[in-house]
């Protein structure tokens, strides 16, 4: 009686070994979002961070590429659907690190968001103007050329810096202090008071009208400036590099070009919209060889 226990105590652990190297190999690849976010905590340290205001959520990591430089400079954007819960500049750190490895510095900036003191309008767009003004403040002390500068932007930062581009069509305490002379704008859009209703689908929860304070009746002087889709011409370059926001992307290219402007589409898979923001896969290797030969080709 004794052995046949044993025996049926052996076949039970053998049994629950195969369940679980079964339940191992059947495992659900990770998502899109898992990768990007795996791929992002590998990237190397930067070359510093600093402050450009009061906190850690108004600083930067700069990035330089080898060499003595000036080099031309990227101002990275991370995305998150505004929201403080959702990404941090440690998202766009692959990104940042990958046009760094192909000779462009590259100034990846946090900014408050949505759950943030002062987050909304105007604070976030206050610390996305000053972050990336503090490029002249940098100059003085790293070889950057201020005269090559792009914007590059994701998701909800794809807008943010589409809305950079347009600060010289604004007001003039939105003048900026250094001219980009390209913008990248990677799955977002371009215009807040469209996306009002689908945000809640896409974010989880409504983010535009907590964003700007009200809705685009309440507040329409304050969404006009907050969407750059309503400042065309920009004055400059524009890649897109379309995925899930393709939908959204296509009015604005066509606008943009009827405007005047000059914009290069690269399409990916219109059903991701995180594999473009992650180098090593074949759509993020195909957004940086995008961005690299041509956000300063003449």
């Amino acid at each position: 009686m004794k052995r046949l226990f044993l025996s049926a105590a052996v076949v039970v652990i053998n049994l629950m070994v195969v369940s679980t190297a079964s339940a191992q190999a059947v495992a659900a690849p990770p998502s899109s979002e898992q990768r990007y976010k795996d791929r992002a905590a590998q990237a190397t340290a930067p070359t510093v961070t600093v402050r450009y205001g009061e906190d850690e959520l108004r600083s930067g990591q700069l990035r330089l590429p080898k060499g003595e430089g000036p080099f031309p400079v990227a101002v990275v954007i991370h995305g998150g659907c505004w929201r403080a819960d959702f990404d941090t500049l440690l998202g766009t750190q692959a990104v940042a690190e990958a046009l760094t490895a192909r000779g462009i510095a590259t100034w990846n900036i946090e900014y408050r968001r949505i759950g943030n003191a002062g987050a909304g309008w105007p604070g976030t767009f206050e610390d996305v103007s000053a972050g990336t003004d503090y490029l002249t403040t940098l100059a003085q002390s790293y070889p950057l050329d201020l005269s090559r500068v792009i914007l590059v932007g994701h998701s909800a930062g794809a807008h943010l810096a589409a809305w950079a581009a347009s600060r010289s069509k604004l007001d003039a305490k939105w003048k900026p202090k250094v001219s980009p002379v390209t913008l990248v704008m990677i799955d977002g859009p371009a215009a807040l008071a469209p996306f009002v209703g689908i945000d809640a689908q896409v974010c989880g929860k409504p983010v535009i009208v907590p964003l700007m304070g009200g809705t685009p009746a309440e507040k329409p002087a304050e969404y006009n400036a907050a969407s750059p889709a309503a400042h065309l011409p920009l004055g400059m370059k524009q890649l897109l590099v379309q995925g899930a926001f393709t939908d959204f992307m296509k009015p604005y290219a066509e606008g943009a070009r009827a405007s005047g402007d000059v914009v290069e589409v690269l399409q990916t898979d219109p059903n991701d919209h995180f594999d473009m923001m992650t180098p090593g896969l074949p759509n993020g290797d195909k957004a940086i060889e995008f961005i690299v030969t041509r956000a300063f080709a003449k």
